[in-house]
């Protein structure tokens, strides 16, 4: 009897610790030129990303929200050393078209 109680009681544990795992990540990128994401410009300068779901807000450092933009969120194999942000230059203008999070296998994908 005691070990079923156990039992239950681990995978209530199990079952809880499932449900508190946070869908919303905070990360920060540099941008060392001015660029765009989907027509909003932002200067160079550190900003703070705030991943929820398939969407991506971008807030200065003085915590204004600048854009929040859906994104396509992709999961490689391994962990990316380092923050990178890839800059598309094909329409004449920089636009920021893919941000890969340090210390994650986290990669976001601007349409």
């Amino acid at each position: 009897m005691l070990k079923k109680i156990a039992l239950m009681l681990a995978v209530v544990a199990l079952v809880a610790i499932a449900g508190t795992v946070p869908s919303v990540g905070h990360y920060s990128i540099t941008l060392v030129q001015a660029s765009s994401v989907q027509g909003t410009v932002l200067k160079a300068g550190d900003y703070r990303l705030r991943l929820a779901d398939s969407k991506v807000t971008i807030t200065s450092e003085t915590g204004r929200n600048l854009v929040e933009v859906p994104v396509k969120v992709e999961t490689e194999e391994k962990k990316f050393d380092r923050t990178m942000v890839q800059i598309d230059n094909s329409n004449g203008k920089p636009d920021i078209s893919e941000i890969r999070l340090g210390g994650t296998k986290t990669k976001l994908i601007f349409n």
